[in-house]
């Protein structure tokens, strides 16, 4: 035998440190990144073991997997769910990581990725008695584990909790272990693995608390305790015994004492144009889940929202349709207020910015400001233009950018690069009204004095990061700032439509929108109650959520705090502020001023229902980096997770119980089966409220999926439909199969409640579900109970979701994609910027997108060869890992799929389309 190394590797410091420990003779070679020894695979890949038959083993772990075989060390169901875990999701959080590291000098980015996975297995060591992951004796899983992770917790500054530690220094003083990591990394830490890197795109993940098989797309099973298998099945069975009763909602909600008291708000969306889908999933969307959860968990909740309607947007729009200010914040208002009814935004109350207590509030903010000397004068150089007779604010003026040179920058931001700007250093400028050259000329402002509050808002500031809930952006961008020391900020502006400055050297002026839009939120509240004090100046009794993409961040964590802070009227300042990244259109960025991407109306005219766009959306969630819309990844996402998983599951459920039990829940006889599986729904239960009360929404959703592709494993394994033919035994335990699902099914409509209501409520009408089953779920830790009894009689079942076919998709991503015939001819001659990245892992929404081009293409054939050799790698890997059959015929298909689209970019026929699927 012969095994190929790479210096530089990190995959081959398993495999040499299991060569080493199993004693196996055989030779070594070091290959460069460059050499490629597997004949029927074109690129170079590493570590390679050549066995004596002549086939190649190029999979990490069954390399160290086979050594331990023939050295008499068979694997064990334990090691293989260690090793199949360490594959699928922990090894692509560790190259994301030493990307950050190695790469960027991301320490603390890296550090949050490794996070959870870190946890889950200081966790699992805890549950343990014994010195290793899987017996007193070291086992590859530990050799495997442990070489992973070697590159961070040895040099990268990654913390590990007090076991994880333990459990590392001991695989590590091993000799086979540390010359293995000197003949890789030679000494160098993370710094020997660039070439590698660099050769490797890092596969973003899903950071989550669990081991899966898939990453995105199906969880491993879980190792449980017997303790904890039959405690879950001894209060399932207990079954609905009392819960907190339904209580409708009695406006106004107002702060009670001895309850949670929950404020929650959703950055004011601009009243100036139409939402388009990141406006949504950044603000609105994403705090109405949380809404919804918190409701469901009995938190006494108020979530208001509104329009912010002032400010030189708004006087653009207007002179662009020929209306006054006021006309277009009342046209657009309706418009904002019908999108997000539409998208079943559950707003307490839904207001606006031009008020009269919006006025009130904000004059007497500034007062107090200005009275406790925390207000500076200055003199500012503004453009004016001469022909329109006034000072040209923000978005009246374009220009060349003076950082990326993008030609139509405004005069606040440039829309390509991001950078902020001072209209005055734009090149070029020109007045967006007349089009003449403004000139520089000088006017008086007042300014908040950002220095004089810095010392109380940094206090402040530590107290709440620390025992709040900030995003990692949230906190970077906070940090950013005050690094960089504050500076006073300008709060007046030369406009018309605005909230007048009370000061009579400033009765000219309006404030400018941020320090005035913020405070809508407390006007709005005061719109919806005159007791609106009772939220807004009790922090004492209140905690305040904000919810933003992370472009608005600075002016929520520094700017309206300080406002606030120094106004010195016991305010409520934020306790959780949660930002999101940028949500992109298929290749590009919305742009609402150039009609850039789908935006919510048009989202209706889709005739997808809304409920599939709130999951698309908040499944693609851009928690942690910009994620992108894509209509192919959206049917992809809808026949795959919605049709094939979800409605899939509880469909059959129910029609098992409507066509086998005569619409009544059979007796429910558990077996070990049976009760293992509702272990393992109970735990997804408690880690999908664990990550909701941690606003972790996205991958909340994924405990969700893989609650339905458990119940859909369950039934494919005991196979109820065949087994309600035999005798009475095997009726029986159809009896149980069915009745267990039905049960998970009615879980299933309560944990979907916040991400899709409409369909949370179709399941719940479909079963006949009790009403305080949610609430009962949702208390606490999370419990699964069996809330459908034997003898309950369930409604008529139906199918919940529909397939979306390619042709429709093709005619909406060609109805909404914003491109002309020009764009679209030049389009099929230029291949676009996404489709010449070749990632690491093969996307099939990437595949799919590539069928929808006919004509020969030389260079996606090459992308898409290198794609075919990857996934091949893959399946290959998970059969010798003994992969669960569906997780490789899972992975074939992908295969397969590839494979049709190199024949289309090589200019050939694929196999034929597969038949069309039934609705489900």
């Amino acid at each position: 035998m012969k095994l190929y190394i790479s210096e530089g590797n990190p995959h081959c410091i398993k495999a040499l440190a299991a060569l080493e420990l199993t004693g196996v003779k055989c030779e070594i070679e070091v290959i460069s990144h460059e050499e490629k020894v597997v004949p029927h695979i074109t690129h170079h890949v590493s570590p390679v073991l050549l066995l004596p038959s002549g086939q190649h083993l190029f999979s990490p772990n069954s390399i160290c997997q086979y050594l331990y075989d023939i050295s008499g060390q068979p694997a064990t169901d334990a090691t293989n769910q260690w090793l199949e875990w360490e594959a699928t999701n922990l090894q692509p959080a560790v190259l994301q990581s030493l990307h950050m590291v190695a790469l960027q000098g991301k320490r603390v980015e890296a550090a949050a990725v490794m996070k959870e996975h870190l946890n889950w297995l200081e966790q699992s060591l805890s549950k343990r008695n014994t010195a290793f992951l899987t017996a007193e004796e070291m086992s590859v899983a530990d050799v495997v584990l442990w070489a992973a992770l070697y590159p961070l917790l040895s040099d990268a500054g990654v913390e590990a909790g007090e076991l994880l530690r333990g459990w590392f220094q001991r695989v590590g003083v091993l000799s086979a272990c540390q010359t293995a990591a000197q003949t890789v990394l030679r000494g160098k830490g993370a710094e020997a693995l660039k070439t590698f890197l660099q050769k490797h795109t890092a596969a973003h993940t899903q950071r989550r608390d669990i081991p899966t098989n898939t990453g995105d797309a199906e969880d491993g099973e879980r190792v449980m305790s017997v303790e904890e298998i039959e405690g879950a099945a001894q209060v399932w069975s207990e079954g609905l015994k009392s819960a907190p009763a339904v209580t409708e909602r009695k406006h106004p909600i107002l702060p009670q004492e001895g309850k949670r008291n929950v404020l929650l708000t959703s950055a004011l969306p601009y009243v100036n144009n139409v939402p388009h889908l990141g406006n949504i999933i950044g603000c609105v969307l994403s705090a109405d889940v949380f809404a919804r959860y918190g409701r469901l968990r009995g938190w006494n909740l108020l979530y208001v929202c509104g329009t912010d309607e002032y400010g030189t947007a708004t006087e653009n729009k207007a002179r662009e349709e020929g209306l006054t200010p006021q006309e277009i914040c009342d046209k657009y208002h309706t418009v904002h207020a019908a999108i997000y009814q539409w998208f079943q935004i559950d707003f307490d109350f839904f207001g606006r910015t031009t008020t009269e207590r919006q006025t009130e509030i904000a004059q007497d903010i500034f007062w107090r400001l200005h009275e406790r000397g925390f207000l500076l004068e200055d003199t500012v150089e503004q453009l004016r233009c001469e022909s329109c007779q006034r000072f040209l604010a923000d978005r009246f003026v374009e220009g060349v950018c003076p950082h990326c040179h993008y030609p139509e920058a405004r005069g606040d931001q440039c829309d390509k690069c991001g950078r902020l700007i001072n209209a005055v250093e734009l090149r070029n400028p020109q007045c967006k009204v007349c089009k003449e050259t403004p000139v520089i000329r000088s006017s008086k402002h007042l300014f908040l004095n950002l220095p004089k509050l810095e010392d109380e808002l940094e206090q402040w500031l530590e107290k709440s990061i620390d025992s709040g809930d900030w995003t990692l952006n949230a906190r970077h961008i906070t940090r950013s700032w005050l690094r960089d020391g504050l500076k006073p900020r300008c709060i007046t502006r030369d406009l018309r439509w605005g909230t007048p400055v009370p000061h009579q050297d400033y009765k000219e002026k309006v404030f400018y929108v941020w320090f005035d839009a913020p405070i809508g939120y407390l006007s709005i509240t005061a719109n919806y109650t005159d007791q609106w004090e009772k939220w807004w100046k009790n922090p004492q009794q209140v905690e305040l959520y904000n919810f933003m993409a992370k472009d608005n961040v600075p002016f929520h964590s520094v700017v309206f705090p300080c406002s606030l802070l120094g106004a010195q009227d016991n305010y409520t300042l934020v306790n959780n502020l949660i930002a999101t990244e940028y949500l992109n259109y298929e290749d590009t960025k919305f742009s609402k001023s150039r009609g850039v991407g789908v935006f919510g109306d048009m989202a209706k005219d889709t005739g997808i229902p809304s409920d599939v766009w709130r999951f698309y959306l908040l499944y693609l969630r851009p928690e942690a980096q910009d994620s992108a819309f894509s209509w192919a990844d959206m049917a992809l996402k809808n026949n795959s997770e919605l049709l094939n998983n979800l409605g899939n599951f509880i469909n059959r459920a129910g029609m098992f119980v409507s066509k086998f039990f005569d619409g009544c829940v059979p007796e429910m006889i558990l077996n070990e089966d049976d009760k293992r599986l509702i272990a393992q729904v109970c735990w997804e239960l408690k880690q999908y409220i664990q990550l909701l009360d941690k606003v972790r929404i996205r991958d909340a959703l994924k405990c969700i999926l893989n609650i339905s592709r458990h119940g859909n494993q369950y039934i494919q394994v005991n196979e109820p439909w065949k087994k309600i033919k035999g005798g009475d035994g095997d009726r029986r335990r159809a009896g149980t199969v069915t009745g267990v699902s039905v049960n998970v099914a009615c879980l299933l409509s309560a944990v979907l409640e916040p991400y899709m209501p409409t369909v949370s409520h179709t399941i719940r009408a479909q079963l006949q579900a009790p009403p305080t089953c949610t609430s009962a779920m949702l208390q606490g830790a999370g419990t699964f109970i069996c809330t459908l009894p034997a003898g309950h009689r369930i409604g008529t079942v139906s199918p919940l979701f529909q397939k979306l076919e390619n042709e429709q998709i093709e005619a909406l991503r060609k109805k909404f994609g914003g491109q002309q015939p020009e764009d679209e001819r030049l389009e099929a001659k230029t291949p676009s910027s996404s489709a010449a990245t070749v990632e690491t892992k093969p996307s099939v929404s990437a595949a799919q997108d590539a069928s929808l081009n006919v004509s020969a293409d030389p260079e996606r054939a090459k992308q898409l060869t290198a794609l075919v050799a990857e996934q091949g790698d893959k399946v290959r890997a998970l059969k010798a890992q003994k992969a669960e059959k569906s997780v490789i015929t899972e992975e074939v298909a992908k295969l397969i799929e590839l494979k049709k689209q190199l024949c289309l970019a090589e200019g050939k026929n694929p196999e034929p389309a597969a038949p069309k699927g039934k609705k489900k």
